[in-house]
């Protein structure tokens, strides 16, 4: 049975009535009082047991969730929701994305949802606060922007946390990188190496860094840093972890990643671990990793290991005072290792190429490969001789 939204509105403001404070209610009580509303509204007969039940589930999904997109969000297997407008919705699958039949009945409906999403979460999202960040409590972090920023009608992004961290091995399992790689990235972490994650959006540059803290010495300080707490640092005892603040609906009380930065090296760290930098606070990281710090680990967006440098030097400038000279070799005295990932087009997530920064001469970084990906999906990385 397929409700329409007055229908829809009516059954919740029928529940509503019955319980002022639904949205406090556990899962199963306010199912209850669902399924109570639909026996008075509807006779005996009118429905049959799987419409009663299905019912029940978009009133939930509706009061308590994200509507029609409830579903997939509930599959374990989606990793990525993608909202183009009412009539656009797209899901990623195990790295490949597909286009679902899943539509909403206009932009007023789409509107509705987000908003009403948010303002559970106390986030204001209208015309004059258009763009808005959220982090769900299992970690999932939602995307949305409203017209008149987005002319063609609300979009939405849902990246899910699937809770799962994997290790090195289950990656090599995976073909994400092969056995002697990993067996050099565990000497590197143990050896407390500086170490830079990048690639592109969604190659998997967390899961990487979670693999990589599995090997940090139970006996260290670590403290991480993000916008959104997506680390899982499962193997540290001695861990502390600090998210930034984005603004309340009055615009104040932002905290974010520099002033982590700077608090972070007044507690103590052995290592620090920043979740991205892509604004000033890579002055203060860089500056964290060559004064006390080693063995921090940061990610980063990049096309390749050699743009991605440029872009912190870029970063670096843009934060400071320096010299452009100075931040190049600010950068390459930090950075001992960089580890670029990328994903194929069948949607496999591979690492493409693993290097140390050697140093900066004549206006260039002296850049060794011990790693590059040869193309094959079954043997995913070959060791090379290092070069200049």
């Amino acid at each position: 049975m397929k409700l329409t939204r007055a229908l829809k509105k009516d059954l919740i403001n029928r529940v509503i009535q019955q319980t002022p404070h639904a949205d406090q209610l556990a899962p199963e009580e306010l199912k209850g009082i669902i399924a109570m509303v639909i026996t008075r509204h509807y006779a005996a007969n009118a429905l049959s047991f799987n419409e009663r039940r299905q019912l029940i589930t978009d009133l939930f999904n509706s009061m308590s969730g994200l509507d029609i997109l409830q579903g997939l969000v509930d599959d374990e297997s989606i990793t990525e929701i993608m909202v183009n407008g009412p009539q656009s919705v797209y899901y990623e699958k195990e790295g490949k994305l597909y286009h679902s039949d899943l539509q909403f009945e206009d932009t007023d409906h789409l509107t509705s949802v987000i908003s009403r999403y948010f303002g559970r979460a106390n986030r204001l999202i209208n015309e004059q606060n258009p763009i808005r960040d959220m982090r769900l409590t299992d970690g999932s972090r939602i995307h949305a922007v409203l017209p008149p920023v987005a002319p063609d009608g609300p979009v939405m992004t849902i990246r899910k946390f699937t809770g799962i961290s994997p290790s090195l091995n289950a990656l090599v399992a995976n073909n994400t990188l092969s056995p002697a790689a990993a067996k050099w990235l565990e000497h590197k972490v143990k050896a407390r190496s500086n170490i830079f994650v990048s690639g592109g959006t969604g190659t998997g540059k967390t899961t990487f860094l979670n693999a990589l803290s599995a090997f940090i010495p139970a006996s260290e300080r670590v403290v991480t840093i993000e916008d959104s707490c997506e680390l899982k640092l499962s193997t540290l005892d001695n861990l502390v972890r600090l998210e930034a603040k984005m603004p309340g609906p009055d615009d104040q009380g932002a905290v974010s990643l520099t002033d982590l930065i700077r608090s972070s090296l007044r507690l103590r760290p052995d290592r620090i671990i920043v979740g991205e930098v892509r604004g000033n606070e890579t002055y203060d990281m860089i500056q964290a990793m060559q004064t006390g710090h080693p063995g921090s680990m940061c990610t980063g967006h990049g096309n390749n290991p050699e743009e991605m440098l440029e872009r912190l030097c870029l970063l670096l400038l843009t934060a400071s005072s320096l010299p452009w000279e100075a931040c190049r070799r600010l950068v390459a005295s930090a950075l001992n290792t960089m580890v670029h990932l990328t994903r194929l087009r069948d949607g496999q997530r591979v690492v493409e190429r693993i290097l140390t920064i050697n140093s900066y001469s004549e206006g260039k970084f002296i850049l060794s490969d011990h790693f590059v990906h040869d193309g094959n999906r079954l043997n995913p990385v070959r060791e090379v001789h290092a070069h200049a």
